[in-house]
Protein backbone atom coordinates (compact mmCIF):
# COMPACT_ATOMS: atom_id res chain seq x y z
CA UNK A 1 0.00 0.00 0.00
CA UNK A 2 1.65 3.21 -1.01
CA UNK A 3 1.30 6.13 1.47
CA UNK A 4 0.16 9.18 0.09
CA UNK A 5 3.33 11.16 1.32
CA UNK A 6 5.34 8.44 -0.71
CA UNK A 7 8.41 9.46 -2.25
CA UNK A 8 9.27 7.04 -4.69
CA UNK A 9 9.36 8.06 -8.19
CA UNK A 10 7.65 5.26 -10.64
CA UNK A 11 8.80 5.72 -14.58
CA UNK A 12 7.79 3.36 -17.71
CA UNK A 13 9.30 2.68 -21.14
CA UNK A 14 12.50 3.15 -23.19
CA UNK A 15 12.70 6.81 -23.29
CA UNK A 16 15.32 9.21 -20.51
CA UNK A 17 13.44 9.30 -17.74
CA UNK A 18 15.65 10.96 -15.18
CA UNK A 19 18.45 13.40 -15.15
CA UNK A 20 20.07 12.10 -12.16
CA UNK A 21 22.72 9.45 -12.15
CA UNK A 22 21.31 6.33 -10.93
CA UNK A 23 22.60 2.86 -8.87
CA UNK A 24 20.68 0.38 -9.91
CA UNK A 25 19.87 -2.94 -9.39
CA UNK A 26 17.14 -5.26 -11.82
CA UNK A 27 15.30 -7.84 -11.08
CA UNK A 28 11.38 -9.60 -11.02
CA UNK A 29 11.71 -9.00 -6.64
CA UNK A 30 8.55 -11.12 -6.58
CA UNK A 31 8.04 -11.52 -2.87
CA UNK A 32 11.42 -9.06 -2.08
CA UNK A 33 12.78 -12.12 0.56
CA UNK A 34 15.87 -11.65 2.66
CA UNK A 35 18.06 -12.25 -0.44
CA UNK A 36 16.27 -9.51 -2.46
CA UNK A 37 16.51 -7.59 1.05
CA UNK A 38 20.34 -7.54 1.13
CA UNK A 39 20.76 -6.85 -2.56
CA UNK A 40 18.66 -3.76 -1.97
CA UNK A 41 20.29 -2.68 1.09
CA UNK A 42 24.05 -3.00 0.02
CA UNK A 43 22.27 -0.96 -3.43
CA UNK A 44 21.24 1.79 -1.23
CA UNK A 45 24.66 1.71 0.42
CA UNK A 46 26.59 2.05 -2.27
CA UNK A 47 24.24 5.08 -3.76
CA UNK A 48 24.37 7.27 -0.65
CA UNK A 49 28.19 7.15 -0.86
CA UNK A 50 28.28 7.68 -4.37
CA UNK A 51 25.53 10.40 -4.29
CA UNK A 52 23.84 8.36 -6.65
CA UNK A 53 19.87 7.73 -6.91
CA UNK A 54 18.79 4.33 -5.57
CA UNK A 55 16.84 2.95 -8.69
CA UNK A 56 15.05 -0.93 -9.04
CA UNK A 57 14.45 -2.02 -12.51
CA UNK A 58 11.51 -4.99 -12.61
CA UNK A 59 8.98 -6.24 -15.24
CA UNK A 60 5.56 -6.40 -15.24
CA UNK A 61 4.09 -9.25 -16.10
CA UNK A 62 6.77 -11.65 -14.67
CA UNK A 63 8.68 -13.01 -18.10
CA UNK A 64 7.76 -16.55 -17.13
CA UNK A 65 3.71 -15.31 -17.15
CA UNK A 66 4.39 -13.60 -20.64
CA UNK A 67 6.10 -16.76 -22.29
CA UNK A 68 4.17 -19.47 -20.66
CA UNK A 69 1.04 -18.20 -18.67
CA UNK A 70 -0.37 -21.30 -17.91
CA UNK A 71 2.98 -22.76 -16.34
CA UNK A 72 4.37 -19.49 -15.27
CA UNK A 73 4.66 -19.92 -11.02
CA UNK A 74 2.19 -18.40 -8.71
CA UNK A 75 2.86 -14.97 -7.65
CA UNK A 76 4.37 -13.59 -4.01
CA UNK A 77 3.25 -10.33 -4.51
CA UNK A 78 1.10 -8.09 -6.91
CA UNK A 79 3.07 -4.67 -8.47
CA UNK A 80 1.34 -2.91 -5.97
CA UNK A 81 3.06 -4.85 -2.94
CA UNK A 82 6.09 -4.86 -4.36
CA UNK A 83 6.15 -1.25 -5.10
CA UNK A 84 5.27 -0.70 -1.25
CA UNK A 85 8.10 -3.23 -0.55
CA UNK A 86 10.73 -1.38 -2.65
CA UNK A 87 9.74 2.20 -0.76
CA UNK A 88 10.32 0.12 2.73
CA UNK A 89 13.63 -0.85 1.66
CA UNK A 90 14.39 3.07 0.44
CA UNK A 91 14.57 2.29 -3.06
CA UNK A 92 13.74 5.81 -4.51
CA UNK A 93 12.89 5.14 -8.12
CA UNK A 94 11.41 2.24 -9.35
CA UNK A 95 10.94 1.94 -13.35
CA UNK A 96 8.89 -0.84 -14.89
CA UNK A 97 9.75 -2.15 -18.03
CA UNK A 98 6.22 -3.63 -19.58
CA UNK A 99 7.57 -7.24 -20.90
CA UNK A 100 5.67 -7.61 -24.26
CA UNK A 101 6.53 -9.00 -27.26
CA UNK A 102 8.80 -6.06 -28.51
CA UNK A 103 10.68 -6.06 -24.98
CA UNK A 104 11.68 -9.74 -25.33
CA UNK A 105 13.47 -9.27 -28.46
CA UNK A 106 15.89 -6.06 -26.89
CA UNK A 107 19.05 -7.27 -27.00
CA UNK A 108 21.69 -7.50 -24.11
CA UNK A 109 23.64 -4.61 -25.44
CA UNK A 110 20.28 -2.33 -26.37
CA UNK A 111 18.62 -3.11 -22.95
CA UNK A 112 21.96 -1.67 -21.36
CA UNK A 113 22.57 0.97 -24.16
CA UNK A 114 18.72 2.35 -23.83
CA UNK A 115 17.83 1.57 -20.31
CA UNK A 116 20.33 1.57 -17.98
CA UNK A 117 22.38 4.38 -19.77
CA UNK A 118 20.27 5.99 -22.04
CA UNK A 119 16.95 6.21 -19.72
CA UNK A 120 18.42 5.79 -16.05
CA UNK A 121 22.01 7.17 -16.00
CA UNK A 122 23.31 4.34 -14.49
CA UNK A 123 26.75 5.21 -13.34
CA UNK A 124 26.52 1.54 -10.96
CA UNK A 125 24.79 -1.46 -11.54
CA UNK A 126 24.01 -4.12 -8.87
CA UNK A 127 22.97 -7.85 -10.02
CA UNK A 128 22.49 -11.52 -8.73
CA UNK A 129 25.68 -13.35 -9.67
CA UNK A 130 22.88 -15.74 -11.93
CA UNK A 131 20.98 -12.61 -13.38
CA UNK A 132 20.77 -13.37 -17.17
CA UNK A 133 19.18 -10.29 -19.48
CA UNK A 134 18.14 -9.75 -22.73
CA UNK A 135 16.71 -11.65 -26.11
CA UNK A 136 17.59 -15.53 -25.31
CA UNK A 137 19.05 -14.55 -21.88
CA UNK A 138 22.26 -13.47 -23.57
CA UNK A 139 23.34 -11.10 -21.28
CA UNK A 140 25.22 -12.13 -17.87
CA UNK A 141 27.65 -10.35 -15.68
CA UNK A 142 30.52 -10.91 -18.01
CA UNK A 143 28.88 -9.16 -20.20
CA UNK A 144 27.50 -6.01 -18.69
CA UNK A 145 30.87 -5.68 -17.23
CA UNK A 146 32.72 -5.36 -20.16
CA UNK A 147 29.94 -3.44 -22.00
CA UNK A 148 29.40 -0.85 -18.91
CA UNK A 149 32.92 -0.01 -18.75
CA UNK A 150 33.20 1.48 -22.06
CA UNK A 151 30.60 3.83 -20.45
CA UNK A 152 32.15 4.32 -17.21
CA UNK A 153 29.32 2.03 -15.45
CA UNK A 154 30.60 0.49 -12.82
CA UNK A 155 29.35 -3.29 -12.48
CA UNK A 156 29.15 -5.76 -9.03
CA UNK A 157 27.44 -9.25 -8.69
CA UNK A 158 25.84 -10.43 -5.04
CA UNK A 159 26.29 -13.88 -4.33
CA UNK A 160 22.83 -15.59 -2.85
CA UNK A 161 22.17 -15.45 0.22
CA UNK A 162 21.13 -18.41 2.36
CA UNK A 163 19.51 -19.79 4.98
CA UNK A 164 20.27 -23.03 6.62
CA UNK A 165 22.08 -23.84 3.20
CA UNK A 166 19.13 -23.28 1.58
CA UNK A 167 19.48 -20.73 -1.39
CA UNK A 168 17.33 -18.01 -0.49
CA UNK A 169 14.67 -17.32 -3.66
CA UNK A 170 10.90 -16.68 -4.42
CA UNK A 171 11.13 -20.25 -5.68
CA UNK A 172 12.28 -21.15 -2.22
CA UNK A 173 9.46 -19.18 -0.50
CA UNK A 174 6.86 -20.78 -2.90
CA UNK A 175 7.70 -24.29 -2.17
CA UNK A 176 7.07 -23.26 1.60
CA UNK A 177 3.90 -21.81 1.31
CA UNK A 178 2.67 -24.53 -1.43
CA UNK A 179 3.92 -27.00 2.03
CA UNK A 180 2.11 -25.19 4.68
CA UNK A 181 5.12 -24.58 6.27
CA UNK A 182 4.82 -20.71 6.91
CA UNK A 183 7.54 -21.01 9.43
CA UNK A 184 9.93 -21.27 7.07
CA UNK A 185 8.36 -19.06 4.51
CA UNK A 186 8.53 -16.19 7.21
CA UNK A 187 12.13 -16.81 7.88
CA UNK A 188 12.63 -16.63 4.04
CA UNK A 189 11.16 -13.23 3.50
CA UNK A 190 12.19 -11.58 6.99
CA UNK A 191 8.43 -11.49 8.50
CA UNK A 192 4.89 -13.23 7.58
CA UNK A 193 3.48 -13.34 3.96
CA UNK A 194 1.33 -11.33 3.62
CA UNK A 195 -1.57 -10.57 0.74
CA UNK A 196 -3.24 -6.87 0.54
CA UNK A 197 -6.06 -6.19 -1.29
CA UNK A 198 -9.75 -4.38 -0.76
CA UNK A 199 -12.67 -5.96 0.96
CA UNK A 200 -15.24 -6.36 -1.55
CA UNK A 201 -18.91 -7.74 -1.18
CA UNK A 202 -19.76 -10.79 -1.05
CA UNK A 203 -22.23 -13.67 -0.65
CA UNK A 204 -22.64 -12.63 3.35
CA UNK A 205 -22.66 -16.83 3.55
CA UNK A 206 -20.26 -16.28 6.75
CA UNK A 207 -22.48 -14.09 8.49
CA UNK A 208 -25.61 -16.30 7.67
CA UNK A 209 -23.26 -19.18 9.60
CA UNK A 210 -22.61 -16.76 12.22
CA UNK A 211 -19.50 -16.26 11.42
CA UNK A 212 -19.26 -12.90 9.27
CA UNK A 213 -16.12 -12.54 7.06
CA UNK A 214 -14.42 -9.69 5.06
CA UNK A 215 -13.74 -10.43 1.43
CA UNK A 216 -10.28 -9.34 0.27
CA UNK A 217 -9.82 -8.69 -4.03
CA UNK A 218 -6.99 -11.04 -4.55
CA UNK A 219 -4.90 -9.66 -7.43
CA UNK A 220 -2.35 -12.32 -7.80
CA UNK A 221 -2.32 -14.66 -11.15
CA UNK A 222 -3.28 -17.21 -8.49
CA UNK A 223 -2.47 -17.48 -4.40
CA UNK A 224 1.00 -19.30 -3.93
CA UNK A 225 -0.75 -21.49 -0.87
CA UNK A 226 -4.53 -22.69 0.17
CA UNK A 227 -6.13 -23.33 3.01
CA UNK A 228 -7.31 -22.79 6.45
CA UNK A 229 -4.91 -20.30 8.31
CA UNK A 230 -3.95 -18.25 11.50
CA UNK A 231 -3.85 -14.84 10.42
CA UNK A 232 -3.67 -11.26 11.38
CA UNK A 233 -5.13 -8.18 9.57
CA UNK A 234 -3.13 -4.77 9.18
CA UNK A 235 -4.73 -1.47 7.97
CA UNK A 236 -7.83 -1.22 10.23
CA UNK A 237 -6.63 -0.09 13.91
CA UNK A 238 -3.05 0.79 15.51
CA UNK A 239 -2.08 -2.86 16.29
CA UNK A 240 -2.70 -6.05 14.08
CA UNK A 241 -6.61 -7.19 14.27
CA UNK A 242 -6.46 -11.30 15.18
CA UNK A 243 -8.23 -13.80 12.98
CA UNK A 244 -8.51 -16.91 10.81
CA UNK A 245 -8.86 -16.84 7.32
CA UNK A 246 -10.15 -19.30 4.40
CA UNK A 247 -8.17 -19.24 1.13
CA UNK A 248 -9.22 -21.58 -1.78
CA UNK A 249 -12.33 -22.32 -4.04
CA UNK A 250 -14.79 -23.22 -1.07
CA UNK A 251 -15.84 -26.83 -2.49
CA UNK A 252 -18.63 -27.34 0.08
CA UNK A 253 -20.41 -24.08 -1.67
CA UNK A 254 -19.03 -23.91 -5.08
CA UNK A 255 -18.25 -25.67 -7.89
CA UNK A 256 -15.31 -24.73 -10.25
CA UNK A 257 -15.15 -21.57 -8.15
CA UNK A 258 -11.71 -18.80 -8.55
CA UNK A 259 -9.56 -18.86 -5.22
CA UNK A 260 -11.05 -16.66 -2.83
CA UNK A 261 -9.77 -15.16 0.53
CA UNK A 262 -11.95 -14.63 3.14
CA UNK A 263 -11.02 -13.12 7.02
CA UNK A 264 -13.08 -13.81 10.10
CA UNK A 265 -11.76 -11.11 12.92
CA UNK A 266 -12.17 -12.06 16.43
CA UNK A 267 -14.72 -9.84 18.57
CA UNK A 268 -15.17 -7.47 15.74
CA UNK A 269 -18.69 -6.04 14.02
CA UNK A 270 -17.71 -3.19 11.86
CA UNK A 271 -18.67 -2.50 8.00
CA UNK A 272 -15.05 -2.48 6.15
CA UNK A 273 -16.00 -2.42 2.40
CA UNK A 274 -13.58 -0.69 0.21
CA UNK A 275 -11.00 -0.74 2.63
CA UNK A 276 -7.25 -1.60 2.07
CA UNK A 277 -5.94 -4.00 4.07
CA UNK A 278 -3.09 -6.18 4.66
CA UNK A 279 -3.15 -9.93 5.46
CA UNK A 280 -0.63 -11.45 7.33
CA UNK A 281 -0.47 -15.39 7.54
CA UNK A 282 1.05 -17.00 10.80
CA UNK A 283 -0.08 -20.51 10.78
CA UNK A 284 -1.66 -23.02 9.12
CA UNK A 285 -4.47 -25.19 10.57
CA UNK A 286 -5.04 -27.43 7.62
CA UNK A 287 -5.97 -27.90 3.77
CA UNK A 288 -9.71 -26.84 2.37
CA UNK A 289 -11.85 -29.77 2.58
CA UNK A 290 -15.58 -30.36 1.05
CA UNK A 291 -18.02 -31.28 3.72
CA UNK A 292 -21.20 -32.92 2.90
CA UNK A 293 -23.53 -29.61 4.19
CA UNK A 294 -23.35 -26.09 6.08
CA UNK A 295 -23.74 -27.31 9.47
CA UNK A 296 -20.39 -29.83 9.60
CA UNK A 297 -19.19 -27.00 7.61
CA UNK A 298 -19.87 -24.99 10.62
CA UNK A 299 -18.77 -27.30 12.70
CA UNK A 300 -15.49 -27.12 11.35
CA UNK A 301 -15.18 -23.47 11.74
CA UNK A 302 -15.88 -23.26 15.07
CA UNK A 303 -13.04 -25.78 16.04
CA UNK A 304 -10.89 -23.48 13.29
CA UNK A 305 -11.72 -20.19 15.59
CA UNK A 306 -10.99 -22.28 18.73
CA UNK A 307 -7.41 -23.43 17.51
CA UNK A 308 -6.79 -19.88 16.18
CA UNK A 309 -7.95 -18.09 19.51
CA UNK A 310 -5.25 -20.80 21.13
CA UNK A 311 -2.84 -19.65 18.46
CA UNK A 312 -3.01 -16.34 20.13
CA UNK A 313 -3.20 -16.98 23.76
CA UNK A 314 -0.16 -19.03 24.02
CA UNK A 315 1.79 -16.43 21.34
CA UNK A 316 1.00 -13.99 23.96
CA UNK A 317 2.12 -15.90 27.18
CA UNK A 318 5.24 -16.79 25.23
CA UNK A 319 8.20 -14.99 26.53
CA UNK A 320 10.13 -13.24 23.87
CA UNK A 321 13.80 -14.38 23.78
Amino acid sequence: MLSADSTMRITHGLMPVTAQPSAVTIGNFDGVHLGHRAMLQRLVETARRRGLVPCAVTFEPHPREFFAPDKAPARLSSLREKLQMLRECEIEHVHICAFNQAFSQLSAATFIDQILLNSLHAEYVLIGDDFRFGARRAGDFAFLQTHGAQHGMAVAAMESITFDSLRISSTAVREALANGDLALATRLLGRPYSISGRVVDGDKLGRELGYPTANIQIKHNRPPLSGIFVVQMRGLADTPLPGVASLGVRPTVKQNAQPVLEVHLFDFDRSIYGQHVCVDFLSKLRDEEKYDDLPALVTQIAQDVAKARQYFQLATLTPTP
